[in-house]
């Protein structure tokens, strides 16, 4: 398959696996860092690319895509790229509209109420092919990269995207999707699974795209107790990975590493490093040293700046990513921060954070 140095679809070959390398748990010469949300609003550039743009009409062009995709990477020598999209493309594809609303976030004008409101989805088998888009950007990329560092896929988690489904948006409790874990328990599991048979053939659509990691994000954890999360969020987030896993084999395609990042999920950390994913990652609330010591030494585990410490001085990023990488240790640990950057970040900051990675992990090898 790598012959003549063109990998699959004859795609550039790759000259920094050094992401990819930590997350199937080899050693590394020094800890590789991205950051969620890197293609963002703190790029003054981004903001120019996507000025005149309706959100998702900026997902659904390869073209735009791809160029929001590589801005961060034209600035930071980050270590790897991930595709820009959103999860709600899903939930779209399923035949829900959905808007972003500027500075509110998205908004489902009809959300789902009812159980006999499950009847409007559309079948999960063709959400890949409504979803073409997201593979043409992947594809366009992955060529444009010129195997700079490795591209990352993702999709929402089944839990997370119900949640915005029958809430209708972002929400400080998510009490009316949680109503229906309580009372709806058969239409919560329909959905969960109508939501699981779409994402399968949308995770592996990507790697054939040319995505060579994936992350599944179960954003709304934190929403859940361990109870619910056992029992609504957990068996989904472990048949993704299965089934994933078994689909890309079947189709006789190298397999790719799989990260899970359930936001604010710090009381499922032993059964979310057993859900059959190669990286966990972590958010800010979760201390390294603990972490490490809860999940054993068979995963990477991934994360865990506090966004907003980027608002502190260069001078104390430098500090703060110093201690979390001694806490982490140098091996299977991949920098990031503990969730998405945020729009009034400085870009200069972003850098320091991302250069002071590599400094100090190169020193914590050397020592």
């Amino acid at each position: 398959m790598e012959a003549n140095g063109l990998g699959l679809k004859g795609f550039p070959e790759l000259k920094n696996d050094t992401f990819l390398r930590a997350a199937w748990g080899e050693e590394t010469d020094y800890t590789p860092v991205w950051c969620m949300r890197q293609a963002g609003r703190y790029l003054p550039e981004f903001r120019e690319t996507r000025a005149a743009q309706d959100f998702f009409s900026t997902c659904r062009s390869p073209e735009a895509c791809c160029e929001l995709t590589l801005q961060p990477l034209r600035r930071f020598p980050l270590d790897a790229a991930i595709i820009f999209s959103d999860i709600l493309v899903v939930p779209q594809a399923l035949g829900m509209e959905v808007t972003m609303v500027p500075g509110k976030g998205p908004s489902f004008p009809e959300p789902l109420r009812e159980e006999q409101d499950l009847e409007r989805l559309r079948d999960p088998t063709v959400v890949a092919s409504e979803l073409g888009y997201v593979f043409q950007a992947i594809t366009l990329t992955r060529q444009r990269l010129a195997g700079r560092v490795p591209l990352i896929g993702f999709a929402g988690a089944p839990w997370t995207l119900m949640a915005y489904m029958v809430e209708g948006g972002g929400s400080s409790t998510m009490a009316q999707a949680k109503r229906w874990l309580y009372q709806r328990p058969q239409a919560s599991h329909q959905l969960l699974r109508i939501l699981t048979d779409a994402l399968i053939p949308y995770l592996v659509g990507q790697v054939v795209a040319g995505a060579q990691a994936l992350q599944l994000f179960e954003s709304h954890a934190g929403h859940l107790g361990p109870h619910l999360f056992n029992k609504f969020a957990l068996p989904y987030i472990r048949d993704v990975a299965k089934r994933v896993k078994a689909r890309l084999q079947e189709a006789g395609l190298a397999p790719v590493p799989m990260i899970i990042f359930a936001k604010d999920g710090h009381f499922a950390l032993e059964e979310l490093a057993q859900a059959g994913y190669e990286v966990v990652g972590l958010d800010w609330t979760v201390a390294p040293k603990k972490a490490r010591e809860r999940v054993g030494k068979t995963v990477t585990l991934q994360g865990n700046l506090d966004p907003c410490a980027l608002y502190a001085s260069e001078e104390e990023i430098g500090q703060l990513v110093k201690q979390m990488l001694d806490d982490f240790g140098p091996q299977r640990y991949i920098a990031n921060l503990g969730h998405g950057l945020y729009p009034d970040m400085d870009p200069e900051h972003v850098g320091a954070f991302v250069d002071a990675v590599h400094r100090h992990s190169r020193l914590l090898r050397q020592n």
